[in-house]
């Protein structure tokens, strides 16, 4: 049997997430998981995008399997969105839907920009040298989630950085054993905040995303208290963070193994397939595959997976499958995909983010090309340091100058 993990877990110090070794695309085929739980890995293309649509592979009774150690608490909560199926799943995420309306997401492009621009400008004012960690990657994706949530005011609703960093390291950690007290503490903080900020929401709606989705909550009815809270919840912190990952593992790759595609980035179309090629190929984890359990037996890709069975599909391997994406992560990177993207998965579990990440990346890549058309590492890749321990990886300081 093969293992999904293979060689990764040998890399010290740890690989660039765009270097990490995926499992080959080929036919499904029975495997281990780290936990030693059997299942079946899943990896070409059109068998995992036929998983993660199929409605008999749910995510029932998942939310332990899988890895060593206890699993990050926005990953395990049973009240996370991702974690249910059927008519709990469809109603929350039609509530959810109602929030994210096409009008309103429109209408919060113009802010995210002038974000971002905000960051650049403070960027050329500072000079170099400088870690875009802390002058960039953290503070565009804070600044963008403090308006979009409503936390950017004064009052008992606003939120500085220190503090929602704190509660998403805790929620997004990983590990073995119990939570540390000071996780605990941490997780207990964020809860009781989004509960108050919910209830206050409640009585005062605003035109913050909170406003939205507890006024679509109460309309729709039927949404429990603790799949709104932890809605919210996510949305603040992992959205925030999922941001931060995909900056900073974006720049280290086109800093580090492709400066020569930066002067393209001032060109928005350019820029456009830019952002999408490395969301593509670039994950913000080391995970390898998201979970599955068949209800009944199901036939992926000329191979009957038994009911019951537990199906690991790699989005890693479906993204890179030669048979659909020829050219691999060295093609031109300002090119259209050849197919639609797995990243932010299909089907009735997609990315309710996606357009998030998507808008910040493009209008930072393009803000800071056509800014800092200089830009560059001043510390080798291999000894960038990264920020372990939770769901998502990304360095933990890019060092440039310009």
């Amino acid at each position: 049997m093969s293992s999904p993990a293979a060689d990764a877990a040998a890399a010290t110090p740890p690989l660039p997430l765009h270097r990490l070794p995926f499992t080959p695309a080929q036919p499904p085929h029975p495997t281990t998981l780290p936990d030693g739980t059997p299942a079946w890995l899943v990896t070409r293309y059109h068998d995992v995008r036929q998983v993660l649509g199929d409605p008999r592979l749910t995510r029932s009774d998942l939310h332990e399997v899988g890895t060593e150690g206890s699993t990050a608490d926005v990953a395990a909560n049973p009240a996370s969105l991702f974690n249910q199926d059927g008519a709990a799943h469809r109603r929350l995420r039609a509530t959810v839907q109602r929030a994210f309306t096409p009008r309103a997401i429109a209408s919060w492009q113009p802010w995210v920009a002038a974000a971002v621009q905000q960051s650049v400008d403070a960027l050329l004012t500072a000079g170099p040298p400088a870690d875009l960690v802390t002058a960039f990657t953290r503070p565009v994706p804070f600044a963008v989630t403090a308006r979009l949530m409503g936390l950017d005011g004064d009052g008992p609703d606003r939120l500085d950085e220190g503090r929602l960093r704190r509660w998403t390291l805790a929620l997004l950690a990983q590990g073995g054993g119990d939570q540390e007290p000071e996780q605990a503490e941490a997780l207990a903080e964020f809860g009781a905040f989004t509960e108050e900020l919910i209830e206050r929401r409640r009585r005062s709606p605003g035109p913050d995303l909170v406003s939205r989705l507890v006024l679509a909550a109460d309309r729709d009815g039927g949404v429990p208290e603790d799949a709104l809270a932890f809605l919210v919840l996510g949305l603040t912190a992992s959205g925030n963070e999922s941001v931060t990952g995909a900056l900073g593992n974006a720049l280290v790759y086109l800093l580090g193994e492709r400066p020569d595609h930066w002067s393209r980035l001032t060109d928005p179309v350019a820029t456009e397939h830019t952002a999408e090629r490395l969301l593509h190929y670039i994950p913000l984890g080391d995970d390898e595959a998201t979970l599955r359990r068949a209800t009944a037996p199901v036939d992926v890709g000329g191979v009957t997976v038994p009911a019951g069975a537990v199906v690991a599909a790699s989005l890693g391997s479906a993204n890179r499958d030669p048979a659909v994406f020829p050219g691999g992560i060295e093609a031109d990177l300002g090119t259209p995909l050849d197919a639609p993207t797995l990243a932010f998965s299909v089907g009735p579990h997609y990315c309710i983010g996606a357009w998030r990440v998507r808008l910040e990346l493009r209008e930072s890549l393009r803000r800071l090309a056509t800014a800092l058309p200089g830009l560059r590492l001043t510390t080798p890749l291999e000894q960038l340091s990264w920020q372990l321990g939770g769901t998502t990886r990304s360095p933990a300081a890019i060092p440039v100058a310009w």
